[in-house]
């Protein structure tokens, strides 16, 4: 059995360790700078993979080195490991969303075929969040035999893998950013204007959940101008004027900023699925007109 030896377990790392064990693959080692946190990984794979500092990594002999630290550190550390161990013949992958294969240059160099695999899915713990692949898209690229294990590795964790080119890597980072990173920060100023409505953090998370759960249901089956309801759906005027005046009332500047610039956006959506024009019309030129004096 193929061994694999996870750089850098921790939240993503870590629950990758766990669940390609529990898929069915062999982790054998653990590479970290903080034991504890990394024998906690170890400690929930029933064969328990040895875990080493970083500085023991010319001992590793492992078919598989999967890269899991921070975007920042990938490039060192694959030139360390380039450096202390024989990756000839062997596959290197790294999991960031933004970067590209290309960083690994050092492990190309020194023989070992490189690429990346990275998943659509938000992971906060490691041990929650090794229950939460199967199902999630990975996306993958690289030189075809790190691709094809990277394939192999996506559909041992019960994912499904596709491919991009190489050079689009930032711009498909950015938009899974747009669409979970950014929609955790739009929630979170839709729960200061609750605030202002006397709902604890708490409380407004209760009561936009339902709501926001609706809407991902109705993403899965439909397209976004389907699925898009509510007042910029309809184009409706008299409660768009009425919402700005409640915003411009409770001070909420960020949050005028957030909704006229969205409101653009859901223009664009309800004008496809045949909102009125004259209404659209009339709501773009007056967001168009606020959003003129937001940047004076």
């Amino acid at each position: 059995m193929r061994k694999i030896c996870v750089i850098g377990p921790g939240r993503a790392g870590g629950a990758l360790a766990v669940a390609l064990s529990k898929g069915g693959e062999h982790v054998s080692h653990l590479v970290a700078r903080t034991r504890a946190k990394a024998s906690a990984v170890a400690g929930a794979i029933d064969l328990a993979p040895e875990v080493l500092s970083p500085d023991d990594i010319a001992s590793v002999e492992a078919d598989i080195f999967l890269i899991t630290v921070n975007d920042e550190r990938i490039e060192d550390v694959a030139g360390s490991i380039s450096r202390a161990a024989d990756v000839k013949g062997k596959i290197a992958l790294h999991v960031s969303g933004s970067r590209s294969s290309s960083v690994l240059s050092a492990l190309s160099e020194a023989g070992a075929s490189v690429g990346s695999m990275h998943p659509l899915v938000s992971i906060s713990d490691p041990l929650i969040g090794s229950s939460r692949f199967r199902g999630v898209y990975f996306c993958v690229e690289g030189d075809p035999e790190a691709v094809f294990t990277a394939r192999e590795l996506a559909g041992s964790l019960g994912g499904v893998p596709f491919e991009i080119p190489t050079a689009g890597k930032p711009l498909y980072h950015a938009s899974a950013v747009v669409a979970s990173g950014h929609l955790v920060a739009l929630i979170d100023a839709a729960l200061d204007a609750l605030a202002k409505c006397g709902l604890s953090g708490a409380e407004g998370r209760r009561v936009l959940m339902p709501l926001i759960s609706s809407t991902v249901e109705n993403l899965k089956t439909q397209e976004p101008a389907e699925a898009l309801t509510g007042t910029f759906a309809r184009a409706d005027v008299e409660t768009f004027e009425a919402h700005l005046a409640a915003v411009e009332g409770a001070g909420l500047d960020g949050f005028l900023t957030v909704y006229l610039l969205l409101g653009l956006r859901s223009l664009t959506l309800a004008e496809e699925h045949g909102a009125d024009p004259g209404d659209v019309a009339e709501m773009r030129r007056q967001i168009k007109s606020l959003l003129g004096k937001e940047t004076r």
